[in-house]
């Protein structure tokens, strides 16, 4: 018996779109809902020339998929509408891409999407019981913090719908129009979620520990106080790391010069191993995610390596030419089953997905 409409809707929210890519009706009901917004499937009703059902934009998603519209059409309209979008962002790429070069830091001044309003009222509004102290705080602190939020906003949202749009480009991926959650884009008809990161810190912590290899920064901070290089005090473990590797990376000695080599080396060979396989990352990134965003759905890690100095990794998002050549690689070469099946754990439960990693490395 084909999937009907509650069926395929059920296995959509317990994360089973592999279960869906793999029955013809789960598929359709997948390339329905990447154009799900009224506009859409009111326009698809009229390319399948099918006449719209008198029913709510809310039960239109299921009336497109009672109507037995085909995926011939669904993925014709799909491309249409992508087509129609895509020539309005490229023909301003270019100035685009060369405004994002103008950022010269990635710093969001201690303030993040999930706790910003939260940072606020703890630091400023909680805090602080005088008016003209809360004024200066403001004009010294928080308007600087703020203005680095917003340019790590700004630059994120722009190299992330270049990103999107390299992958939407390239004829063996249908786009996914409609900005739903869990699939920004079908390859050979296998769904996937597109996530952007660089070498987890935390993979490459546990990695040195399997290797019996003291922490970086463990390292970094001994070779500061043996070469009277000063260690800062006021920074988060992230930032420290960052500041101290400069630090020692400029010092003139040996010690040091051996001691970045071998980090740097360590990091390497890690990357290395990941291109040959990434399955170990993978389940890695799927067994970490945070608590609030958790979910099983299909993946793909476009993961950002910088080899000359790997703090900088941030910048490769914005190297549309680099990003082209290996997306593009990538998916010539996938086949008709892109992706690798992983088995993962998370809080007592075993899960199952589709994912694959494509490192975007520059050495």
């Amino acid at each position: 018996m084909p999937l009907t409409f509650a069926q395929a809707d059920a296995l959509f929210r317990q994360d089973k779109l592999n279960e869906l890519v793999a029955d013809s009706e789960g598929q359709r009901f997948l390339k329905l809902r990447s154009l799900n917004r009224a506009e859409y499937l009111e326009r698809l009703f009229q390319f399948a020339g099918i006449p719209r059902p008198d029913v709510g934009s809310r039960q239109l998603f299921e009336a497109a998929f009672n109507a037995g519209i085909r995926i011939a059409s669904i993925e014709a309209c799909a491309r249409e509408i992508y087509g129609e979008e895509r020539e309005q962002r490229r023909a301003c790429e270019a100035k685009l891409v060369n405004q994002l070069y103008r950022v010269q830091e990635f710093n969001w001044g201690g303030l993040h999407q999930n706790s910003l309003e939260k940072t606020i009222v703890d630091n400023y509004v909680k805090k602080i019981t005088d008016y003209e102290a809360l004024c200066r705080c403001v004009e010294n602190e928080l308007l600087t913090s703020m203005r680095g939020y917003v340019i790590c906003s700004w630059y994120n949202h722009w190299t992330s719908i270049i990103i999107e749009d390299i992958f939407k480009d390239h004829p063996n991926v249908l786009p996914a129009v409609g900005l739903v959650k869990k699939v920004d884009f079908f390859v050979r008809d296998t769904p996937f979620d597109l996530k952007v990161t660089y070498l987890p810190e935390g993979y490459l912590s546990e990695k040195r520990k399997i290797a019996n290899q003291r922490p970086e920064l463990t390292l970094l901070k001994r070779a500061a106080r043996e070469n009277d290089l000063p260690i800062a005090t006021d920074l988060a473990d992230s930032a420290l790391l960052q500041d101290l590797w400069a630090k020692v990376s400029d010092h003139p000695s040996d010690q040091c010069k051996r001691l970045v080599a071998e980090l740097q080396n360590f990091r390497n060979e890690l990357v290395a191993k990941i291109e040959q396989d990434p399955t170990d990352v993978i389940r890695w990134l799927y067994e970490n995610q945070g608590e609030r965003r958790f979910d099983a759905s299909n993946r793909l890690f476009l993961v950002l390596v910088d080899q000359r100095n790997y703090f900088d990794s941030w910048k490769l998002k914005r190297a549309k030419p680099l990003m082209e050549a290996k997306i593009s690689a990538y998916l010539d070469s996938c086949g008709n089953n892109p992706g690798r099946r992983i088995e993962f754990d998370w809080k007592g439960e075993h899960y199952s997905t589709v994912s694959d990693v494509i490192v975007v490395r520059h050495r």
